[in-house]
């Protein structure tokens, strides 16, 4: 009986090795494919096409390089200048200095193929038969903005029919007290500022952060800035941590790796799904209390998605309308990019109208010709073609995305190229918009007149090549509220003060998912 028992339980350990030699067998196997010869052949497939690019090292790539290259920036500022490629992606400019517009790099084993032609950019993100998809399980649209933009095929169909509505013209209009009282709060808030010369110096970075976060909040969501502050700075944190994860976020376990910065994310993430859900019930018990329903984006999605396309396509078809999980990623997902679009305009609009003081000049007196010093109205701010033109040029100079990325996940034809599947595609949106050959040989000086005549007639030979919102179907969902409410922050701010740059200002701007001012936007105002 021992002897039988021995012997099973050899059987069972042989069994058990031989198993266990297949598993680690098989996952070398993997590993091999994943990290050395999948990264091969698509090297050699660009590179048979005339492509040129970096090295590929496995593990290393080029984000360790990018990672010194930008801290290397980061530690020193720039000339007042708006020639800012240089600084706020270098590793690209050197790449393409060294291997020309449409070469490649590395991020673990993916390349990432530049590609510059507005024509081919507009291709792309047109995606008229869906085979240029967003790249998916990223940290930041996983924790950040895991709705409309990260969606693809069918489910963003269905979303962006929902979300529309919302942004209407009409809605817009109906948004605009909320957007006025905002900034009538900021105005007052800086008339308290006022030393007895009537000038004041003000960091206008978190001042802008803070406007477009009560605006969203009152505008979007029906509640106090207050209320979404904690949001607000739990996504700010994010930000920060989702950022210092890029170094691992080529492993493809990396989010399940006990590191306390990813502790800290779910941590996060947990938290604002309990604020924003506390939030919805609100608005659910007031509903059920019988009170109306808020003509705004909460209200549109807890009504429109949930009831009004539930009752068009009948209660019986599960795939109608949005769950309530859909409900709380559209939430995250404007409450981040709703404010850090618009926050990033200003600021920049700031920085720039105190450095061409003639322009400011000019906007003002656009201004205060259109409404004295009376509340701008709808129609008057969508009739400021001086003002307008300078948003244009600062979303030309300073877009708030500097680039976008697709993924190709089948072969595909691309102008001249074959994408093989599993390549990344980046649209160097900065680049496109800073580049001579498109824009002149003044492309880097603020220049709005260039816009004088429309965005179709910018550019030297006629290319559409203005991409700060994106293009075709996928184009920004908000990007008439980011530029109604930029016009009238600009605008009531004009009325009330001039700016220029304070001595302390470093002209510094850089990349945390968006373009930042490194050291903040110290502005001197003077009373009028």
């Amino acid at each position: 009986m021992q002897h039988i028992f021995f012997q099973f339980g050899s059987n069972q350990w042989s069994l058990f090795i031989d198993v266990f030699t297949f598993l680690l067998l098989w996952g070398a196997a993997r590993a091999l494919e994943w990290a050395w010869l999948r990264p091969r052949r698509l090297d050699r497939k660009l590179r048979k096409q005339g492509l040129r690019g970096t090295v590929y090292r496995v593990l290393a790539t080029d984000l360790r390089e990018n990672i010194r290259l930008n801290k290397e920036a980061c530690s020193m500022s720039m000339p007042l200048l708006h020639d800012i490629i240089p600084r706020v992606s270098p590793l690209l400019h050197r790449t393409i200095k060294e291997y020309g517009k449409q070469s490649f790099t590395w991020f673990g084993p993916n390349p990432i193929v530049t590609i510059m032609d507005p024509e081919l950019v507009r291709e792309i993100l047109s995606n008229k038969f869906g085979h240029f998809e967003k790249l998916k399980g990223g940290l930041m649209s996983r924790l950040l903005a895991n709705g409309l933009l990260s969606h693809d095929g069918e489910r963003w169909a269905k979303h962006r029919r929902i979300l529309n509505p919302a942004f209407h013209v009409e809605k817009l209009k109906r948004m605009l007290p909320a957007f006025s009282t905002c900034c009538d709060e900021l105005v007052d808030r800086w008339e308290s500022s006022v030393g007895t010369d009537g000038s004041f110096e003000m960091d206008v970075w978190p001042e802008m952060q803070n406007l477009t976060r009560d605006v969203i909040s009152r505008a979007a969501f029906g509640s106090s800035y207050q209320e979404g502050r904690r949001i607000f700075q739990l996504q700010g944190e994010l930000v920060e941590h989702i950022v210092k994860a890029l170094p691992t976020t080529v492993l493809p376990f990396n989010w399940y790796l006990p590191t306390e910065n990813n502790k800290r994310m779910k941590q996060i993430a947990r938290e604002v799904r309990t604020l924003i859900m506390n939030i919805i019930a609100k608005r659910e018990k007031a509903i059920q209390n019988g009170e109306t329903i808020k003509d705004d984006l909460l209200g549109l999605l807890l009504e429109y998605s949930n009831v009004k396309e539930k009752e068009q396509k009948g209660n019986s078809d599960s795939s109608a309308g949005m769950t309530t999980d859909e409900v709380i990623e559209e939430c995250k997902t404007f409450y981040f990019t709703g404010q850090e679009t618009t926050s990033v305009l200003l600021t920049w609009t700031m920085v720039v109208l105190s450095m061409h003081s003639e322009w400011q000049e000019k906007a003002r007196d656009e201004v205060l010709q259109r409404f004295g010093k009376q509340k701008p109205d709808f129609d008057g701010l969508s009739r400021l073609k001086i003002v307008t033109m300078i948003l244009y040029e600062v979303l030309r100079l300073y877009p708030p995305a500097v680039m976008l990325t697709r993924h190709s996940y089948k072969i595909m034809q691309l102008g001249n190229l074959t994408i093989p599947p599993g390549v990344i595609l980046r649209l160097p949106i900065l680049f496109i918009h800073h580049d001579p050959e498109i824009w002149g040989h003044d492309a880097t000086e603020f220049k709005p007149t260039r816009f004088a005549e429309g965005i179709s007639k910018a550019t030297r030979n006629g290319q559409l090549a203005f991409f700060p919102f994106g293009w075709g179907p996928r184009i920004c969902i908000g990007q008439n509220f980011a530029l109604l409410e930029a016009k009238m922050a600009l605008s009531m701010i004009l009325q009330h003060f001039k700016f220029e740059l304070s001595e302390n200002y470093q002209h510094a701007p850089y990349t945390i998912i968006t373009l930042h001012p490194q050291h903040g936007a110290p502005i001197k105002f003077q009373r009028l």
